[in-house]
């Protein structure tokens, strides 16, 4: 990350600092990467890709003791909003928590720990993509369980307001996409040494009525010198017996020195819709060099998206070199 220039910015507060002002400045920041993925089934052709984002950020200080910033971020990826992706104002009230009223590319306090394994370079899903060669895209290919998520919504974080224990809380307002609100709510111990435990209990009530479900996951980490374990468990709990699905997945990291570490990660989905799990996994190594990292990362899916075709037994890799300077 490198800050190029400064943009001066004068704003009134909000409404929830009615009478102050403050003056702050934008930097403007953004990365330096090559990546090469691909697949042994599909038909994409070149696999090479850059980084094409850059974000603007500032703030400061209110009268009242308060920090105060504000994200956006430019995305040659975004087409839908015009370029423009994740975007937030966030309050710092300096001891009573963080709110953040993110409008675009927020997180629900469940949907931020969906999938928290150990991991060298990425999710054990998250590599292979989004599409299948038999027709499922999107939500048919699954992934990790979290809840609602939508543009305008609302996310708090405790801090560490007792000693080990962190709380955040999310808050979804009902409007387009959404029938009903939602919220979440998530919990996280590391009071212990080398060890951290979490458990968040969310919605997703965006279909409304019957479509609405209760969403949970559980898990636990511990680290032990150079070695990082972890197991996770998530449940939807739904009216109808064909919306209860599982996710399982674990996960281990070593780091062999400084610079170099190894993971492997894996987990298995099994959808009430279906009747085969889907089963991911991710063999990965990172390495840095002075100000140059770089991440590879091998997975396997099977049975995508529950499919038993063989064209959804899938095998691909990603390989990533980032530069900070």
């Amino acid at each position: 990350m490198n800050n190029f220039k400064k943009i001066g910015l004068t704003a009134l507060g909000t409404s929830l600092i009615a009478t102050s002002a403050f003056a702050g400045s934008l930097d403007v920041s953004g990365g330096a990467s090559i990546t090469l993925s691909g697949k042994d089934k599909g038909t994409a052709a070149n696999g090479f890709s850059m980084s094409d984002s850059i974000t603007f950020s500032g703030g400061g200080e209110m009268d009242n003791g308060w920090n105060v910033t504000v994200s956006y971020e430019l995305d040659d990826n975004e087409t839908a909003t015009g370029n423009m992706d994740s975007r937030s104002v966030k309050i710092d009230t300096n001891g009573m928590g963080v709110i953040t009223f993110a409008g675009h590319g927020g997180s629900s306090a469940m949907g931020a720990v969906d999938d928290v394994m150990p991991t060298a370079y990425g999710e054990s899903f998250d590599i292979i993509g989004g599409t299948s060669d038999v027709g499922k895209t999107g939500t048919e290919i699954y992934n990790a369980i979290g809840s609602a998520g939508s543009n305008n919504m609302f996310h708090y974080s405790s801090g560490d307001l007792v000693d080990g224990f962190k709380l955040t809380a999310s808050y979804v307002p009902s409007g387009t996409g959404e029938v009903e609100s939602s919220t979440d709510l998530a919990v996280e111990y590391t009071g212990m040494e080398g060890l951290t435990v979490g458990i968040a209990q969310g919605e997703n009530n965006a279909a409304g009525g019957t479509g609405n479900t209760d969403n949970s996951t559980m898990y636990v980490k511990y680290a032990y010198g150079p070695v990082t374990v972890g197991y996770q468990e998530s449940e939807i709990d739904a009216e109808a017996a064909t919306a209860d699905d599982d996710y399982e997945a674990m996960g281990i990291t070593y780091q062999v020195s400084d610079d170099l570490t190894i993971g492997y990660t894996e987990s298995t989905y099994n959808a009430g819709s279906e009747t085969t799990d889907q089963e991911n996994s991710n063999l990965s190594a990172s390495y840095t060099m002075g100000g140059m990292t770089l991440s590879i990362a091998m997975a396997e899916e099977k049975n995508r998206g529950g499919s038993t075709a063989a064209s959804d037994d899938v095998k691909g890799y990603n390989i990533n070199l980032a530069f900070a300077f």
